[in-house]
């Protein structure tokens, strides 16, 4: 697998399609056990079912091996790269880093998959030049038809029953693009505008906070939504025209809230990478991406709107 494409990046990213857990562990087993046998950092950061089963199969092994339940620490995929993947990559710096990550399970909604295809896709842009080899399982007999045929658009390298392969359809900067959709405005929505003259980023905490009280959200997580309030006011102020809208509501179980505002984000990798705390500058949508349940980002010719979900 790391020869496949060693002559072009030492960063390789395949997807494992497969059947069954037969062929989950057939790919898996040997990647992660090669990766131990050669002294290398190996994380394994997938569903609690799947993380069961590797455990089972790896036996002694399992002890030196990372494992992550994806369902919580990657529950939102903004938070995959600079939570799961880089916080575990990067201290092995110099070193190469065997991970299998799996930010697509069975389950995820159609409002999160526009934020995994968008994750997958930027996976690509995070790691050149990196010996870091990332390997994403994805079920092909639970998984919807469309959402494999995405995944060859996000990973150069393809593996399933029939062997590896190079993918013909690779294009993340398409998959990035395709990610950028439109967010539906919600039917009721408490609403609050500020400006330079009135954005005390304090005001939008409170307001944001007392919304989503009344609505169920408590203790931690309230805490989370206030500080996140607060973080992307500061930055529409300071970097969005100097204004914006923000917006509170309930939806399905989950408090949502949104900043919409004029300026554009020209970063694909914001908001996804480490910042150094002797820099002055927003962690805004650092913050954001690490403490949400999930995060949607749309940026269009007239702005961009932040829009986050709290699970109640």
């Amino acid at each position: 697998m790391d020869t496949a494409t060693a002559d072009l990046d030492p960063f390789v990213h395949p997807a494992l399609f497969y059947r069954g857990d037969h062929e989950y562990l057939q790919a898996t087993l040997p990647f992660i056990r090669g990766g131990l046998a050669a002294g290398e950092p190996v994380a394994v950061a997938v569903p609690e079912r799947n993380l069961r089963l590797l455990r089972a199969w790896l036996g002694p092994q399992a002890s030196a091996v990372c494992f992550l339940d994806m369902t919580r620490e990657g529950r939102n995929p903004g938070r995959i790269i600079p939570g799961v993947l880089r916080a575990f990559a990067d201290p092995h710096e110099g070193r190469r880093v065997r991970i299998v990550g799996e930010p697509v399970w069975p389950g995820r909604s159609l409002t999160e998959y526009p934020a995994c295809l968008q994750h997958e896709a930027l996976v690509n842009l995070a790691f050149p030049g990196r010996a870091v080899t990332i390997m994403c399982p994805y079920d092909a007999d639970a998984l919807a038809p469309g959402v494999v045929r995405d995944a060859e658009t996000t990973h150069p390298v393809l593996l399933d029953g029939s062997g590896l392969r190079l993918s013909e359809a690779y294009a993340p900067e398409r998959a990035i693009r395709d990610a950028n959709r439109a967010l539906p405005d919600p039917e009721t929505a408490e609403t609050l505008t500020f400006g330079s003259g009135d954005g005390d980023p304090g005001r939008a905490r409170e307001f944001a906070a007392g919304r989503a009280s009344r609505a169920g959200l408590s203790g931690e997580r309230l805490g989370d939504l206030r500080l996140i309030a607060g973080e992307l006011v500061a930055d529409s102020l300071g970097h969005g025209g100097g204004g914006g809208v923000l917006r509170v509501w309930t939806e399905g179980g989950q408090v949502v809230m949104d900043v919409r505002d004029a300026g554009r984000i020209t970063d694909p990798l914001a908001g996804r990478g480490p910042v150094d705390p002797r820099l002055r500058g927003s962690r805004g949508l650092l913050v954001t991406n690490l403490l949400s349940d999930l995060v949607r980002v749309h940026t269009g010719e007239d702005g961009t709107t932040v829009r986050v979900y709290f699970t109640i």
